[in-house]
């Protein structure tokens, strides 16, 4: 009962006060947005086909995709302090949609690899538009409202790769991965008809309809403020943790498919199915891991999250029974519920000015270097090491652990 009545506060908080009807937009966005992304990895054998890729090349095409999905976060961080996040959210969501568009249809690999860099470039300026605007609205609640948020964003990556492969096996792959783009197109104008435009540049109409004449534009020395709050211990601790998580994340959901088809020789249907598993678990895991973040802080979360995946890509190598692979990939999704928790506490560590800013430079230093993972994971299957690969990954996430444990606890 305690359960229940906890879950209605939390939900009848998130909803109140008109909040809402935004909230449900934001969410149902990043879903597409973060759907259409994982739809890559069960196309791979489809693009390995048509262009003639290897596994290390079809890597690239991901790390492609991330690396300029990182890049552009830095930007998209300062223009969020900037501009109100509405327009950035729109924007996000119909460049995504064109860039699908042009993939494709693309007639060579070149083509196809800059096209897939557009796409990263224009998903970039929506996750830390997301976060800033959340933080405005749930200033108490951000853990819980980002948890939801980015369990909307598991239900895309539950949903989309399944649907994307019956098509792409049914019809062709382009069509798998286009028919997200009409989808992104309607979702674009329903962010600019439902988020209220709570951030303003100098001199214009705010949400409550008066003038705002104190955000001046941040001058260079404010800017320059955030490397002096990423040069304390526990902020450069948290960056490497989350460095770390990206490159072990990446990797992971990159290959997994092609993995269990490959090596586990699942039929790609049932493959596809089990990945959309691992986005289902994180469904829950994510709402969870947010708001046992805003009790009992960042540490105690944190590890709870991270412990089950330690196991899980230990035992990977060593079973073959279906059921067996969805218990472990039940226990390596639990990792999800990481990003409500480390998001929320680096939104937590800037000021309002300076939160998108301070977000872009850790976001896109962490995740650039985290997009590697898919080429240097290719690399090492492409010479037959990838059940040694999962084991890699198990330690670095158990080093992950060490240094979640090495951080001040928080209340």
């Amino acid at each position: 009962m305690a359960v229940w009545t906890l879950l209605r506060q939390e939900a009848t908080a998130l909803w109140g006060g008109g909040k809402g009807i935004s909230l449900i937009a934001v969410a149902t966005t990043w879903g597409l947005l973060v759907g259409a992304r994982m739809i890559y990895p069960v196309i791979l054998p489809y693009l390995q086909s048509d262009y003639g890729l290897s596994l290390t090349v079809a890597g690239s095409l991901v790390s492609v995709l991330w690396l300029f999905g990182s890049i552009g976060q830095l930007p998209g961080g300062i223009l969020a302090d900037r501009y109100n996040e509405r327009t950035l959210l729109g924007l996000s969501a119909l460049g995504v949609a064109v860039a699908l568009g042009i993939v494709v249809t693309s007639s060579s690999a070149i083509i196809l690899f800059a096209a897939t860099a557009l796409w990263g470039l224009a998903h970039s300026l929506y996750p830390i538009a997301r976060i800033t605007f959340l933080s405005k609205r749930y200033e108490e609640r951000l853990g819980s409202a980002l948890g939801v948020t980015m369990a909307t964003g598991d239900i895309g990556q539950t949903v989309l790769p399944p649907i994307a492969t019956v098509i792409a096996a049914g019809v062709a792959w382009q069509a798998g991965l286009g028919f997200v783009a009409p989808l992104l197109l309607v979702a674009g104008i329903v962010i600019f008809i439902a988020v209220p435009p709570l951030r303003t540049s100098t001199g214009e109409t705010s949400e409550t309809g008066e003038t705002d004449e104190t955000d001046d534009p941040i001058s260079l020395r404010d800017t320059l403020g955030v490397f002096r709050t990423l040069r304390r211990p526990e902020m450069a601790m948290m960056s490497l943790i989350l460095f770390l998580y990206i490159f072990i994340w990446q990797s992971f959901t990159a290959f997994y498919p092609t993995y269990l088809t490959s090596v586990k020789e699942i039929d790609p249907a049932i493959a596809s199915l089990l990945f959309g598993f691992f986005f289902a678990v994180g469904v829950i895991v994510k709402p969870v891991g947010g708001a046992a973040y805003d009790r009992i802080g960042m540490r105690g979360s944190l590890v709870g999250v991270l412990l089950p995946p330690v196991a899980g890509f230990l035992l990977l190598p060593l079973v073959d029974q279906l059921w067996a692979l969805v218990v472990i990939t039940a226990l390596i999704s639990t990792m999800l519920g990481s990003g409500a928790i480390t998001q929320s506490y680096l939104a937590d560590s800037f000021s309002d000015a300076m939160q998108g800013t301070g977000l872009g430079v850790i976001r896109t230093t962490t995740a650039t270097l985290g997009a590697g993972g898919p080429l240097v994971f290719g690399i090492v299957a492409d010479y037959g090491y990838f059940n040694e690969g999962y084991i890699v990954l198990a330690v670095i996430m158990a080093t992950v652990i060490l240094l979640t444990l090495r951080m001040p606890q928080t209340s």
